[in-house]
């Protein structure tokens, strides 16, 4: 595999990643609220701000323990496999239960975030 290919298939990986902390953000918020009157109207941006950030934040966390999985481990394991495409991704998903599991304690048993 060449050093671009592999740059490449990590990028779709890490907007895998992305996509499964927008995802567990969006599980978290529940659906947007209705919008507001009045003078709470100026606070309707925080849904969609806490969405963007935190899911990032998130995202960037599973996609940083993804590509060091990958990279020490993953690739070795799955070189002549043939159901790659699918164990990354349940990995990929394992990884994101994880780190919502850690974020969730973390928020609201230890309340340090």
């Amino acid at each position: 595999m060449t050093f671009f290919k592999r740059i490449l298939n990590y990028l779709i990986w890490t907007l895998i990643c992305f996509l499964t902390g927008f995802a567990y953000m969006r599980i978290i918020l529940g659906p947007k609220p209705a919008p507001s009157t009045g003078f709470m109207k100026m606070f309707d941006w925080v849904y969609g701000a806490a969405l963007i950030q935190v899911g990032a934040i998130i995202g960037g966390i599973i996609a940083v323990l993804y590509i060091l999985l990958d990279i020490f481990y993953l690739r070795k394991k799955l070189n002549h496999r043939k159901n790659t495409i699918g164990l990354r991704l349940l990995i990929v998903i394992g990884i994101a239960i994880a780190v919502g599991v850690t974020h969730y304690v973390l928020e609201e048993v230890v309340d340090v975030i």
